[in-house]
């Protein structure tokens, strides 16, 4: 971990880069794998799995039978710890539904606005090094709430062909059923262009690595709906002379653990209390099993010391870190200076560990200071905003001449005349 003591001001729009890399080069590799997907549809994934997982599939589509087994093989333990994570989700969820309400604007101009879910919906959920089984919950539940009709779900295969049974359990108690046996960049072209055995969507959710993340920005390009822009996983925390550095230290490789592109961030008022972090990092890293990825990662991260409180809320609000942890005393009196964060945890004991599974807030989270602009995934991604307008004959005299006055202004003499032919025949009666 970089350490940085009392940087000026004007250095800090430096520190808060994140230390990623430029992508651009993997295009051309991932829109010739669109186009092999939209030319050859089904065989192009079979070929593409032998290729990149190292299986051979007989099918893409996971069986019935496949499902079913998966339970048998899911520990009872685990069994229940998703159970609780889904009951606490599904509530969380549940309460951010908004009631139609009614609006009379002016005497006989009613205006509304109605939650309609998206009907096709697509779920990338990564495989390989992490079977991301809590992903799944966090994007089928709301989709489930939302109302959605088709929930298509790729998942890349295990070399036997298998998919983890935990994913295959945790969909089958969302009720998800068309699970494809398919990863990378020739997934999110399935379920954008769409083939024999996956139906397109209209928007697909989900993190993934390098080339998922570049093929979802290329298919909003062309018409596809993304949940957010992602990247690597980051946290930021700010800590004082109350933290524990055990704890501090745990949080930071929860995230560091992600992978090598992870970025942590410790901000703190005290050099001992950094010091201290330093040495717990470095006795917990020893004995992590992913400790090549949260090493790779903290050699990307900051320490760094700041004069005042005041000073680590204004850095943090520039970083608009994807996660946020207050491991000071007294976090209310910071909570309202918080301006940019994707999910943020107050006090000693909100562990960031406890929003990526259980807690039922959503861990699909904004990174790379897309936090200043977007939120995380919520119920709100799984549907449109429709709006209503009923306007009754008084209502339209009552607003007549506001509209015609304003659309002559603007010189669209048509617009005034959908008004004006109207009004003619009301004065006529």
């Amino acid at each position: 971990m970089r350490k940085i003591i009392n940087p000026a001001p004007q250095s800090w729009g430096e520190l808060v880069q994140r230390p990623t890399k430029n992508l651009d080069e993997l295009e051309p590799g991932i829109l010739e794998t669109f186009r092999l997907v939209q030319e050859q549809g089904d065989e192009a994934l079979l070929q593409l799995a032998q290729k990149y997982d190292g299986v051979r599939l007989q099918s893409l589509v996971t069986t019935e039978k496949e499902i079913a087994e998966s339970e048998a093989k899911v520990p009872q333990e685990l069994k229940e710890a998703i159970l609780q994570a889904y009951s606490n989700i599904q509530l969380f969820h549940t309460q951010q539904a908004e009631p139609v309400k009614q609006i009379e604007t002016m005497n006989g101009v009613n205006c509304w606005r109605k939650s309609v879910a998206i009907e096709k919906v697509g779920l990338y959920i990564p495989g390989g090094t992490a079977p991301l089984f809590s992903t799944l919950l966090m994007l089928g539940v709301p989709a489930r709430i939302a109302g959605c009709k088709e929930l298509v779900l790729c998942t890349p295969p295990a070399k036997d062909g298998s998919i983890h049974p935990a994913i295959l359990y945790t969909a089958s108690l969302l009720g998800v059923n068309r699970i494809v046996k398919a990863g990378g960049a020739q997934a999110i072209a399935a379920m954008a262009f769409g083939i024999e055995s996956v139906p397109a969507v209209h928007k697909i959710f989900g993190p993934g690595n390098q080339y998922v993340t570049v093929a979802k920005q290329l298919v909003s390009k062309a018409g596809v709906a993304i949940d957010l822009p992602a990247g690597p996983s980051e946290v930021l925390v700010m800590a004082d002379e109350s933290a524990n550095p055990a704890f501090v230290a745990a949080d930071l490789l929860s995230q560091a653990e992600h992978g090598a592109d992870s970025q942590v961030v410790l901000l703190t008022t005290s050099e001992e209390v950094l010091q201290q972090v330093e040495q717990e990092l470095e006795t917990q890293l020893r004995v992590l099993p992913r400790k090549e990825f949260a090493a790779k990662a903290l050699e990307n991260s900051l320490g760094i010391i700041l004069g005042s409180r005041q000073e680590m809320l204004a850095f943090s609000n520039l970083y608009a870190p994807e996660h946020l942890i207050l491991s000071v005393s007294d976090f209310e009196e910071l909570m309202d200076g918080i301006a940019n964060a994707g999910s943020v945890f107050l006090g000693h004991y909100s562990p960031e560990s406890a929003g990526d599974y259980a807690s039922g807030t959503n861990h699909t989270l904004p990174t790379n200071g897309y936090a200043r602009a977007y939120s995380g995934v919520s119920l709100d991604s799984f549907v449109k905003k429709i709006t209503f307008q009923y306007i009754t004959r008084e209502g339209l005299q009552h607003i007549g001449k506001t509209i015609e006055t304003m659309a002559e202004a603007e010189g669209l003499e048509a617009h005034k005349n959908a008004v004006s032919i109207r009004l003619k025949e009301l004065n006529r009666v």
